[in-house]
């Protein structure tokens, strides 16, 4: 599933394309995803002002004929992807709805396991949805720190890998980042949330915010189905220290990385690095 760097990476990659543009009609080839697609029509006319990410939620920004602000909220699920073609070019394999602007460029959305999903909101009523309103800090802005993590830990007696891939905790450290920042923080993803230092959660703050930061720049992970906007991979994953590296020799000390399993989830470690 895509996580937050390679929803940021996504969002990128599509304004530069999209800002300003005029949206001409919408195309769907299914009555849904996950869920039902919202009527898009009350996009038709509008200028798409911008995109951005909150937590792993795509956010399109459209001024409206009626001047009215709407967004467009997406989720990509696990294999979503969006491409911009040239109208002319016909549908492509698992594309299930496009987006027509009045320039000639076509926004695709395709999605092999249909796990995607959509809705549409005013400003209002998207931070009272129930998208929105469970949502922790950005993990990249100034509201995530070292003592508002200190306190949500000292509050839970929950393994802290569990609490970092809490979204209410803080949104957007899935799986893969998890087991990478807990690993540059030198912290194993068994210890009680509760019982870690003060200095060490500060060490887990950094080492998330340098993790998130190394993978955005890197294009974020092509693990199954992850692509950029322009069809190219993330090159994120030639960087794992112990993700996916079960029985491998640890690039730091030597050691042999161990995989676990947590709320249904695969961890990697090292057992040596990560006391």
């Amino acid at each position: 599933m895509p996580e937050l760097p390679e929803v940021e990476v996504v969002c990128r990659g599509l304004e530069p394309l999209l800002k300003d543009k005029q949206l001409n009609r919408v195309r769907t080839f299914r009555a849904g995803l996950r869920y039902p697609f919202p009527d898009f029509s009350i996009l038709y006319g509008a200028y798409l002002e911008k995109i951005c990410r909150r937590s792993k939620y795509i956010l399109m920004y459209f001024l409206c004929a009626d001047h009215q602000r709407r967004i467009l909220c997406w989720h990509l699920g696990m294999t979503g992807q969006f491409h911009v073609l040239d109208q002319s070019i016909e549908a492509g394999l698992h594309e299930h709805v496009r987006f027509d602007f009045q320039d000639g460029c076509s926004l695709r959305y395709r999605d092999a396991r249909r796990f995607g999903y959509a809705n549409i909101f005013t400003e209002d009523s998207w931070l009272q949805s129930k998208w929105a309103n469970v949502l922790g800090p950005e993990p990249l802005s100034h509201d995530f720190h070292v003592e508002y993590l200190y306190e949500a830990c000292q509050q839970r007696k929950v393994a802290i890998k569990v609490l970092i891939m809490d979204a209410s905790m803080v949104v957007g450290v899935g799986n893969i980042y998890a087991s990478e920042s807990l690993f540059l923080a030198g912290i194993h993803p068994k210890r009680l949330a509760k019982n870690i230092s003060k200095k060490r959660i500060n060490q887990l703050v950094i080492s998330i915010q340098e993790v998130l930061h190394a993978a955005i720049q890197a294009g974020g992970s092509s693990i199954s189905d992850f692509v950029k906007v322009d069809g190219k991979p993330g090159y994120f994953s030639h960087e794992f220290k112990v993700y996916g590296k079960e029985g491998d020799v640890c690039s730091h000390c030597g050691g042999i990385i161990r995989r676990i399993t947590q709320s249904g989830r695969s961890t990697f470690y090292c057992l040596q690095c990560q006391r």
